[in-house]
């Protein structure tokens, strides 16, 4: 396959024999916050009513389970040693990888559908329904990625990691462009008035926002977006 956008050749990364401790340790907030998440109602609540102790009791579920699982290197990036050392190798993706990265597509891709549900919406209607979006809409979307999941049909989730070369740039780069557009929908949230021109500008930020960094992603120009080639060994993140 052609790129047109920037590109990285396996034979130049430099090789990792082991990850440090900081470097596991790092890794670990990441899927906290990922399973943090998953339960997206009250997901919403925490931002609706603030941190309540709903909140706070699956919150400290998820510390003990992701530390557990970090701690026994079950956690993509808090292994003692790299997993996939070739990206092309047709190596078995273990379990832990799988469930780890399919509930990461459910945070990146759930929120951002929903939120740009409301989105459009309350610029047709001029009503906001946030609340019933999730209440009723989270459920489906998030079984149906989910069972993608289960079903291998999502990059980095498969029965093989030989893709992984080029599945790690389309999930770093909705990774991106999903955190950035999000952040920057809530500080417009925050910033603008609450009536319906406000609703469109602040539509067309988050659409536009998702466009150019998905493009930018597209082009290899955010980092970890860019596909790795075919040579020799190499270390995947």
């Amino acid at each position: 396959m052609r790129y047109s956008g920037k590109v990285e050749y396996a034979h130049t990364r430099k090789m990792r024999e082991a990850n440090t401790r900081l470097y596991r340790l790092a890794h670990w907030p990441l899927w906290i916050w990922v399973f943090f998440l998953a339960p997206g109602p009250l997901t919403f609540l925490l931002f609706y009513r603030g941190f309540g102790w709903a909140n706070l009791t699956w919150l400290l579920a998820v510390l003990a389970g992701t530390g557990l699982a970090a701690l026994r290197g079950k956690l993509p990036g808090a292994e003692p040693q790299p997993y996939i050392l070739r990206f092309d190798e047709d190596k078995p993706n273990p379990l832990y990888r799988r469930v780890c990265y399919t509930f990461a597509w459910n945070a990146v891709l759930s929120f951002a559908l929903l939120n740009l549900a409301g989105l459009l919406i309350a610029a047709a209607t001029g009503t906001w329904y946030m609340k019933q979006i999730y209440h009723y809409g989270y459920p489906p979307l998030c079984a149906v990625i989910l069972l993608l999941g289960a079903a291998g049909k999502l990059p980095r989730v498969g029965l093989s990691t030989r893709g992984e070369g080029r599945e790690r740039r389309w999930f770093y780069g909705s990774v991106w462009a999903v955190t950035l557009a999000q952040a920057i929908l809530l500080l417009s949230w925050k910033v603008l008035p609450p009536n319906h021109t406000a609703t469109f500008i602040k539509l067309g930020i988050y659409v536009g926002t998702l466009a150019f960094l998905g493009l930018a992603a597209y082009r290899g120009m955010l980092p970890r977006t860019r596909p790795i080639l075919p040579g020799e060994s190499m270390v995947a993140d």
